[in-house]
């Protein structure tokens, strides 16, 4: 390695790998080819010395925004399409299986567990809109799923959610609710409105030197779980709602696109979202005879 040079410092470093210990399979081809593209990019820009420093300056701040309200790196990942690409990558769609899409930096774990129909509601706000959500979760072939476990969470009418919002009780608007014995859910919340992401910090930079806007669509995130089937992470967003064609994290999909409606009399709510889920059944691995 006396002979480093821009022609072969990819091979050295690619070479090296399990020299001094052992690496699997796959932590040498995420490896290599992590290499190979690092090294491809500086080139292709001619990365300078000083533009090096700076992007690890850059790094090394956006490790110290990180806290247990905060995650940095999922931020600037969604920001540069990163999230959805793996997401996408992760829960390919091959038949009527709903489509999933990023979880975002807000999931809190251990929502309150509500009865079918409760509100996820703690704290009103002057101008919100309610809304009753409900739906069928059903499997590939149209038969309905109980005991399905579904997280949901939004922000509020002022655009926060409520691990970002002091003024906000714990865990508003957050719940976890459980499909019937006919695959049926049901809960009331608020209306999601359209938000900027945090754009301060190394997040705002990032936005800023892509001349992008930090604005979401109003939307409703969902996490479906039971098992012998596969988890989705999901949104559903309001149809008529801001910046559906230009989400600052890329993460509307059409089918997820939902129509809110102005509510029946036989509801205590303004509006009503009707919104159906499919899971697919995760792989059994069969025993060879």
């Amino acid at each position: 390695m006396r002979n480093v040079t821009i022609e072969n410092v990819t091979d050295l470093v690619i070479g090296s790998l399990g020299e001094n210990g052992e690496i699997t399979d796959r932590n040498r081809q995420i490896l290599s080819a992590l290499v190979r593209h690092l090294h491809d990019f500086c080139k292709e820009v001619n990365l300078q010395h000083h533009e090096f420093l700076g992007a690890c300056d850059f790094l090394a701040r956006a490790g110290h925004v990180c806290d247990d309200k905060r995650q940095e790196f999922i931020l600037l990942g969604d920001i540069l399409g990163v999230e959805v690409l793996v997401d996408m990558l992760t829960n390919r769609v091959g038949g009527a299986e709903s489509e999933s899409t990023i979880l975002g930096p807000f999931y809190r774990e251990n929502p309150p567990v509500l009865p079918k129909g409760a509100s996820t509601v703690q704290k009103h706000f002057d101008d919100e809109e309610s809304v009753y959500f409900e739906g069928h979760v059903r499997d590939a072939d149209g038969s309905p799923i109980s005991g399905v476990i579904i997280d949901v969470w939004e922000d509020a009418p002022n655009g926060l959610y409520e691990n970002h919002d002091p003024d906000q009780p714990d865990y508003n608007l957050r719940g976890r609710f459980i499909t019937d014995d006919n695959g049926h859910y049901a809960f009331r919340a608020v209306r999601p409105v359209p938000y900027p992401i945090p754009d301060n910090e190394t997040a705002g930079e990032l936005l800023r030197a892509m001349g992008h806007h930090p604005n979401r669509p109003g939307h409703m995130h969902f996490i479906l779980s039971r098992e012998g089937f596969r988890p989705l992470v999901s949104q559903v967003f309001d149809g008529s709602s801001a910046w559906l064609d230009d989400d600052s994290v890329f993460a509307v999909k059409q089918s997820l696109v939902a129509e809110f409606k102005p509510a029946g009399d036989d509801l205590d709510t303004d509006l009503h979202v009707e919104f159906d889920f499919t899971l697919k059944r995760e792989a059994v691995a069969m025993a060879a005879e």
